[in-house]
């Protein structure tokens, strides 16, 4: 038996990954893993829904090209489960008259579901190529889906959410690996840093003020389209191919010079050129609801690479030495002079943007990031350094290293939240199974065309 410290897709981690991933990969690319003659058949019946050979391919698929995984027709069925057990929560959650999903939920999902597909191909044209059908289609495609998918969501962590491990249960969880078939966790870093950005050169910020001038000129005098001119010139690549566009973005995720005019620019007018740590923009807002905001922005950055340092450089080092000489806490400093946004936020706490944890493995940062961690101690703080960040920007920064575990075969000791964390989700697991083979019972399911065929198949092994 082997501990699975590395993600093993089996029981509801895999379901949490083809929830994710279901959307994103078309029918007509489904049989990709399969040379059958078949284009698409019911596979299964869940109560008065059908799940479509397809369906189930385009899952698979997804789960190959992001795990680099061979195909099997063992892990076909496994997926194929999955999917019937979301089906069965979304009717029991439909039967209980206690859990409603609202309208405008089902929409923001939507907006950010939409929003991370489009990015994620490339943009709205590459996005409708990809999938075969226009914006709106898919949109219709996807609201039905994602209003179960939030159903299922809600039965299920009403059914989770209680459950706690003790200690003893982790100790024993943990003791039923053979000690010799523990694997190896990498140097892990936990680590803080403050951000200084380099201040650019007068002529770089005024020819970026420029440029962004005359695009907003040709665009409320010229009449020419912001979504077009976006696509020409804006740097920001998270939108730039979509026309500039974000359909839901919550105000207090901003950097507060972008939701300032965000939240007060009126509806469907171009607004003034103005400045954010990202450089020079004008926005359109599309529709504002709440604190959500749709619209359309164009990005102009500044050219950095001829900004002067001198300042980010001597700013870090008063603020080192008041933290090393007079013991002033580096979280309040952080989030009284750092200028990268997420880690202020977090009193300068660096964490996986993926998953939100803040053990790090060394090799997996950039090498700028490396060679300065590498100068400290666990409790010590650098010397002001050059980095480059997540988003590709060049700045300047002191690092906290809080600590740094060397690489060893797991531990209970070293690792124990990792471990907890495990246990916690293997009995989250089992309860699940337990609980989903009783609401099966309940609902009409019937296997049909492959699925009955592998499932006759496994049945005479």
């Amino acid at each position: 038996m082997t501990i699975p410290i590395l993600p093993k897709y089996h029981g509801f981690v895999l379901y949490a990954l083809l929830a994710a991933t279901a959307c994103c990969f078309p029918a007509r690319q489904a049989h990709a893993q399969d040379s059958s003659e078949v284009v698409d058949e019911i596979v299964a019946v869940v109560g008065d829904r059908i799940l479509l050979r397809s369906e189930v391919d385009g899952v698979v698929l997804g789960l190959l090209q992001q795990q680099q995984m061979p195909y099997t027709e063992d892990l076909w069925m496994v997926a194929l489960n999955q999917m019937i057990d979301q089906k069965v929560m979304t009717i029991h959650a439909e039967r209980d008259t206690n859990i409603v999903i609202a309208d405008e939920q089902v929409e923001q999902a939507l907006n950010q579901r939409i929003d991370q597909l489009t990015a994620q191909a490339g943009g709205t044209a590459q996005f409708e190529e990809f999938y075969g059908k226009s914006l709106l289609d898919i949109r219709g495609d996807l609201r039905e889906e994602l209003h179960d998918q939030m159903l299922a969501d809600q039965i299920r962590n009403g059914k989770i959410g209680g459950i706690k491990i003790t200690p003893s249960e982790v100790t024993e969880w943990f003791s039923q690996f053979p000690q010799d078939s523990l694997p190896v966790i990498p140097e892990i870093v936990r680590i803080s840093h403050i951000v200084r950005y380099p201040v650019p050169a007068p002529e770089a910020k005024a020819y970026a003020r420029e440029l962004i001038s005359v695009i907003r000129d040709s665009i409320v005098v010229g009449g020419a389209s912001l979504e077009e001119y976006a696509r020409l010139y804006s740097e920001d690549q998270g939108s730039a191919e979509n026309g500039g566009r974000y359909t839901s973005s919550r105000l207090g995720e901003l950097v507060p010079e972008f939701a300032a005019v965000a939240s007060r620019s009126p509806i469907g007018e171009v607004s003034p050129v103005f400045e954010s740590p990202f450089g020079y923009h004008i926005l359109r807002v599309n529709n504002r609801k709440g604190d959500i905001v749709d619209f359309n922005h164009i990005l102009i950055q500044v050219d950095d690479s001829k900004a002067d340092p001198a300042d980010a450089i001597a700013l870090l080092g008063v603020v080192r030495d008041s933290i090393v000489t007079s013991g002033v806490p580096f979280e309040l400093m952080a989030r009284r002079y750092s200028e990268e946004e997420i880690s202020k936020r977090l009193g300068g706490r660096v964490v996986d943007p993926r998953t939100g944890e803040r053990d790090l493995v060394l090799q997996a940062l950039n090498y700028t990031w490396r060679q300065t961690i590498n100068t400290i101690q666990p409790g010590e703080i650098s010397e002001p350094a050059e980095v480059e960040l997540l988003d590709g920007k060049r700045a300047f920064h002191i690092v906290f290293l809080h600590r740094r575990v060397p690489e060893h075969p797991v531990d209970i000791l070293t690792d124990y939240e990792r471990i907890q964390d495990l246990a916690l989700q293997d009995k989250q697991n089992r309860v699940m199974t337990e609980w989903l083979e009783e609401l099966r019972t309940e609902v009409y399911i019937d296997l049909r065309g492959k699925a009955k065929a592998l499932s006759l198949a496994a049945n005479t092994l």
